[in-house]
């Protein structure tokens, strides 16, 4: 059975760098290996990727943050837009948690009904969302 996840924006950084690649989690690894898994990236980690690095933040992923697609094509995950009830639900989320990326991704992963890919704590008192590393 195939099973969706979402990748949290680190997530993504780390598995598209070889170099990085070693700072996934075990659980992490193997659902990025496993080709029933179906991965996804929100369009919210893409605008935070491409922001961060135009302000100076993120100086070691120039190949991702330039070529952003080509990243998301290597590992044959799909965009996942933000629509309007993403946003809805982000805003209305019962969670103290006040990081605006955190909270639209939160919302995504309940909406679409995916499991998030993360090591941030902070999801693990987010409601309704299953996550592994």
């Amino acid at each position: 059975m195939i099973k969706q996840y979402l990748l949290d924006t680190h997530t993504f950084l780390w598995a598209s760098k070889d170099a990085a690649v070693s700072n996934l989690g075990k659980q992490a690894k193997d659902v990025l290996e496993d080709p029933e898994s179906e991965l996804f990236v929100s369009s919210v980690s893409l605008y935070e990727i491409v922001n961060k690095y135009r302000l100076g933040k993120l100086p070691e992923y120039p190949q991702i943050a330039e070529n952003i697609f080509q990243a998301l094509d290597g590992l044959d995950a799909n965009e996942l837009p933000l629509n309007w009830g993403h946003a809805e639900l982000a805003a209305r989320l019962d969670w103290s948690h006040g990081d605006p990326f955190d909270r639209m991704l939160a919302a995504q992963t309940q909406i679409e009904d995916m499991t998030l890919i993360t090591c941030d704590k902070a999801f693990d008192s987010a409601p309704d969302i299953d996550t592994l590393w």
